[in-house]
């Protein structure tokens, strides 16, 4: 366990606040999604619920977990305030990634943190941290899904130890200020793990968006090309991460002001009374005006009054915005055919489909192993074997969470990595780094 001083999570909150508001950026958000990445954090242990409502201000166990649910994205990839930041190539987006790894340590003392919350912090702060470029970017393009290739030195920064995050004095890349070229988000396109299909669509639209800019900017005619694109494939195929990356690249190609991508589905969209939904999607799209509003599970606002009045707002908003927004729907691809299909306003904005396949063992295998050392932690051959193993019996179906299924053994190995040194007095870095076949296992008995 990491012996500095950790703070307690209403201090995480309001230090995030502070670095938020030095960046220029919302503090009620920042607040919000801090308070929501901690709970995802902890969701699993006993009295988390009272501790973190005591922290945030109040709130009841509901509202808990509602904020957990929220939260749980960004346990593997940059908070909606930090994809803005780097977006923007913004100074404070290192500080900014800091203070939220302090948010995720301070949840590891919300009630009584199981072995799982120390796995899920792990990941959450590494996720935070490599975003943001304060760890060396080596093993994790945008930690959702699919991964890059690791880099030739084959280097890591050390950023975790067992209780949570450590940000205290790290070697660390210097502060970006200038956002990322076309060319370097291809780059990092290229270097994600398998989703072969989807790389050569991204190019060809952005070689089409180009040529399209370029005729503009000589004053000629251009036929009219939507942006908005659907997104097709199963849980944790990268559809997210390659959202992320379609923002930058716009933003680069000049097509979007500021190059956020704000990630919402149904809940977020959707209020509890008629009229009352308007109001709330015309305020979700707001936020993502200047770059993408990814919807997952977008057919989930189909079938009822709330849904429809969501969508109709939606595609006055796409109008009202149209020279700088961006929207890309995603889900499982015959439910998608059939939302776009449904509504005429619609059908003539979404033309382009990009389908995700699912991930080949071997490329989870490549995904857990680089999500274990962006982490910090090695998997041993034996343990690698083992995965394969587990792989080999898990069904397929379009439950199967692919990218998050390499995520999720990941954090639950680290917790149970932890409980199998509570007795050691003093682990060897080795120890303390490597997991083994049987922290892949649900067996050990280690507490809930």
């Amino acid at each position: 366990m990491t012996t500095r001083d950790t703070l307690t999570l209403d201090q995480a909150l309001a230090a995030l606040v502070d670095v938020a508001e030095s960046a220029g950026a919302d503090a009620a958000s920042a607040r919000a999604e801090g308070g929501a990445l901690a709970a995802a954090v902890a969701e699993s242990a006993p009295g988390a619920a009272a501790s973190w409502a005591e922290a945030v201000g109040g709130g009841t166990t509901q509202d808990f977990f509602d904020a957990a649910t929220r939260g749980r994205r960004w346990r593997a990839a940059p908070t909606a305030t930090l994809s803005g930041l780097v977006a923007q190539g913004s100074s404070h987006s290192v500080p900014y990634a800091r203070a939220l790894a302090e948010v995720v340590s301070a949840a590891c003392g919300l009630g009584e943190p199981t072995m799982r919350v120390i796995g899920n912090a792990s990941v959450a702060a590494a996720a935070q941290l490599t975003a943001a470029g304060a760890r060396a970017r080596t093993d994790l393009s945008v930690p959702d899904g699919p991964m890059t290739q690791r880099g030739p030195d084959n280097s890591s920064d050390r950023a975790m130890t067992q209780g949570g995050p450590d940000t205290s004095s790290r070697s660390v890349a210097p502060e970006t200020t200038k956002p990322k070229s076309v060319e370097e988000l291809l780059a990092e396109l290229d270097a994600l793990i398998g989703l072969e299909r989807v790389k050569r669509e991204i190019h060809r639209q952005v070689a089409i968006l180009r040529v399209e800019r370029l005729r503009a900017e000589a004053g000629m005619k251009n036929a009219t090309i939507t942006r908005h694109l659907v997104f097709t494939g199963n849980p944790g195929t990268g559809k997210t991460t390659v959202a992320r990356l379609v923002s930058g690249i716009y933003q680069a190609l000049g097509l979007l002001s500021k190059g956020q991508l704000v990630e919402v589905d149904r809940s977020e969209l959707v209020a509890g009374y008629l009229g009352q939904t308007a109001v709330k999607t015309a305020e979700v799209v707001a936020g993502a005006d200047g770059g993408v509003l990814f919807i997952d599970e977008a057919y989930s606002l189909t079938g009822d009054q709330y849904g429809t009045e969501a969508v109709d707002t939606l595609v006055k908003e796409m109008e009202d915005r149209r020279d700088d927004l961006v929207v890309i729907v995603a889900g499982y691809p015959a439910p998608m055919v059939a939302f776009v299909a449904a509504n005429p306003g619609l059908s003539s904005r979404f033309r382009t489909t990009i389908e995700f396949d699912d991930y080949t063992d071997d490329e989870l295998v490549k995904i857990l192993t680089l999500l274990a050392e962006g982490s910090d932690f090695d998997l041993t051959p034996e343990a690698l074997a083992h995965f394969r193993e587990q792989l080999a019996g898990t069904a397929r179906d379009n439950t199967f969470g692919n990218g998050r299924f390499s995520r999720n053994m990941l954090e639950a190995a680290i917790g149970r990595h932890a409980w199998r040194l509570r007795e050691v007095d003093a682990p060897t870095n080795d120890q303390l780094r490597q997991l083994l076949p049987q922290d892949l296992d649900d067996e050990q008995g280690e507490p809930a």
